[in-house]
């Protein structure tokens, strides 16, 4: 499973697309639920986004936000499923 990030900025503000790759498997399935259940981005370190998914997000789930910030900020993205794996990045603001 991956994440491929693009975070660009413009006047101030950063537009951060996120294309995550995961099955997100529904509970009715044969082997059980598999889905993210948290999300986190992050810029230079701090807080700017959690979110809690449930089994009602689609499969490789895109997530695009905007917030304040700067070219040459640090933005990473993480998240955790209900398996317990998980996968985070970090890219550097353009």
């Amino acid at each position: 499973m991956s994440i491929r990030v693009r975070a660009q900025e413009s006047n101030g503000v950063v537009n951060l697309r996120a294309l995550i790759s995961h099955p997100m498997v529904v509970p009715d399935d044969d082997d059980g639920p598999n889905f993210i259940e948290t999300v986190e981005v992050k810029r230079n370190g701090g807080d700017v986004m959690t979110a809690n998914w449930n089994f009602t997000i689609s499969r490789n789930p895109f997530l695009q936000i905007e917030f304040d910030g700067a070219s040459g900020d640090t933005v990473s993205i993480s998240w955790t499923d209900t398996n317990g794996d998980s996968d985070s990045t970090e890219v550097e603001v353009r």
